[in-house]
């Protein structure tokens, strides 16, 4: 059967992304000088300000504000009113409450990996499937591809003109399971006041749009440049940001179920992050593995409790096993506890701005993206 699903993603200079992208980097640094801090760090930018706020514990100290105009700088904006010298910044962050503190520190077990509980309840997802080298879904890996693409342009001076805002959207056609050509392609620049619209849409499909395999377009393939005809005012100075609030443009692009909670500024002890990334790492290796071609995993968590109270598998038909086999195999092959999994994934070392845009799974070089149990998962097949 043909049908048609849809993915977007955006550039680091969203302001959305912008504001994970802050809440990330304050995290890596007070992850350097302390690995064991918690932390929940929230950014909200509009206009000409950006407000840092949450709690954290830890006995390191870091300038918030120079983090914050030092990431903004990087991103780009060095002109008008949110420019990194200009935009005014406030700071309200303090300590975590020892309410949820005392959940994460229990002492009452024997086993130290008993004692760790959850940092809050709540329901986390993992996907993988078969169609991209990376096992991703081709929708959002193309989309980042694009908005990635559109930063580089402008990074390297290619295309100068472009400033740092930008959305990407692509949409895959299919055969059944199989992705066959790409529909339709739409890209969002910013960009200044002197390019005219004939020259960023040819600029655009030339050096941005070509990302895509050539075998994936066709003459049927539509594309859609700035199609509101102009992108010059963006970033907090055109729209509000908020940390977390490109949860899907983070993980799937849709493909999959989401828990609802968000990532940036939280450490490994929140299993919202955590236990997201483990999901990731149990399924992209059991469809390496062989044991599927899809699954979408979910684990649920008590607050305080270190063992999940629901492990759900779905291979939508493609398993070698049953699914209530798998979900055996995954209990049994992979410790789901929080501090198991910070211990599996390495996840107290500051590692975590590099996925603060541009998608948290799919890259190389992150812990959870490794395909290290495949041979112990095998034996099952």
């Amino acid at each position: 059967m043909k049908k048609f699903f849809t993915s977007e993603s955006v550039t680091e200079g969203h302001p959305d992304k912008l504001c994970d992208q802050i809440s990330d980097a304050c995290l890596d640094e007070i992850l350097k000088k302390d690995e064991n801090a918690r932390c929940a760090i929230e950014c909200c930018a509009g206009y000409d300000r950006l407000l840092i706020m949450g709690e954290v514990t830890t006995f390191a100290e870091i300038d918030y504000e120079a983090i914050a105009r030092k990431t903004i700088e990087k991103i780009g904006y060095k002109h008008g009113s949110f420019a990194y010298d200009k935009c005014r910044i406030d700071v309200a962050v303090h300590r975590q409450s020892p309410d949820i503190a005392m959940g994460v520190d229990r002492t009452d077990e024997k086993d130290v990996k008993d004692s760790f509980g959850a940092g809050d309840q709540g329901m986390m997802f993992g996907y993988a499937c078969r169609e991209t080298e990376e096992l991703m879904p081709l929708p959002i890996s193309l989309s980042h591809k694009l908005s990635l693409r559109l930063a580089e342009v402008r990074k390297t001076g290619l295309l100068s003109y472009l400033r740092p805002d930008g959305k990407t959207q692509v949409t895959v056609e299919y055969d059944g399971k199989t992705p066959i050509r790409v529909d339709t392609v739409v890209i969002s620049a910013q960009h200044n006041s002197k390019v005219t619209q004939e020259q960023l849409k040819k600029d655009i499909l030339e050096h941005v749009a070509s990302v895509i395999p050539k075998e994936l377009v066709d003459g049927n393939t539509k594309y859609f440049i700035n199609p509101t005809g102009r992108f010059e005012i963006g970033g907090p100075e055109g729209d509000s940001g908020l940390t977390g609030r490109k949860i899907i443009v983070d993980t799937y692009g849709g493909r999959c179920a989401h828990g609802g909670g968000a990532f940036s500024g939280k450490d490994a002890t929140k299993v919202d992050r955590s236990a997201t990334y483990m999901a990731r790492f149990v399924c992209k290796n059991l469809v390496a593995s062989g044991l599927c071609d899809e699954v979408e995993l979910q684990v649920a968590y008590a607050i305080g409790v270190a063992r999940p109270v629901s492990v759900f598998v779905d291979t939508f038909g493609t398993g070698k096993l049953s699914d209530g086999e798998i979900a055996d195999i995954v209990i049994k092959e992979f410790d789901l506890r929080p501090y198991a999994i910070i211990e599996t994934l390495d996840l107290r070392k500051p590692i975590f701005s590099k996925t603060s845009s541009y998608g948290h799974f799919g890259k190389d070089g992150l812990p959870w993206e490794r395909l290290s149990k495949v041979n112990d998962l095998k034996k099952y097949l």
